[in-house]
């Protein structure tokens, strides 16, 4: 019996211990239902922004000099891409952005490359750390749609993406614009 007793606890916290993992799903899945639930753009639409960017990569990827030299990045939110990063030399931005055009998918670039040296490792943390303070922000406002809201931050610069009136798109960049730690915030807002 004593033995039981003892037991008994262990037995359930690695019971307790082997469902954490499907908890975890269960609420992740959750919570991507509901982004794409409540997302503004059709969910074909939310499938070929995903899929455009695939192949975006997978072209750079191909590349050698744009896979080696450079830091890009594509997010595409309803047809509309926005490059962002650091490349070496203009002639690589062309490149880049002529790949960006031979995707089926694009109807409108926006161009943010900067010609620099690709920052590193601690800067591309900062800029996810910083991305993060952004969305909270958003997040935290009434007045702003953040589920309608892609933030993409590059070397401190914030890139604010998405379908939303012209009220809302002014709060978001007024929230994003006196984050500490923000240089700059660029619109590639859709106005609807």
């Amino acid at each position: 019996m004593k033995t039981w007793k003892l037991a008994w606890p262990i037995a359930f916290m690695l019971a307790l211990s082997s469902l954490q993992g499907c908890v975890v799903l269960a609420v992740g899945a959750g919570a991507t239902a509901a982004k794409v639930a409540n997302d503004r753009r059709t969910v074909g639409t939310q499938l070929d922004d995903q899929n455009a960017e695939g192949k975006v990569s997978f072209r750079w990827a191909e590349n050698a000099r744009l896979k080696d030299e450079t830091n890009l990045n594509i997010d595409i939110y309803n047809g509309v891409a926005l490059i962002t990063g650091q490349v070496p030399e203009q002639a690589l931005i062309s490149q880049a952005v002529e790949q960006v055009k031979q995707v089926e998918h694009v109807k409108k670039i926006h161009n943010q490359v900067r010609v620099a040296e690709p920052i590193g490792a601690s800067g591309q943390a900062y800029d996810i750390w910083l991305a993060n303070k952004v969305r909270a922000k958003l997040l935290a406002n009434e007045n702003v749609p953040s589920l309608q809201i892609r933030v993409v931050v590059q070397n401190s610069e914030v890139f604010l993406m998405g379908r939303v009136n012209n009220q809302e798109a002014t709060y978001a960049v007024d929230i994003a614009r006196n984050v500490d730690g923000v240089q700059r915030v660029v619109r590639a807002f859709e106005i609807i």
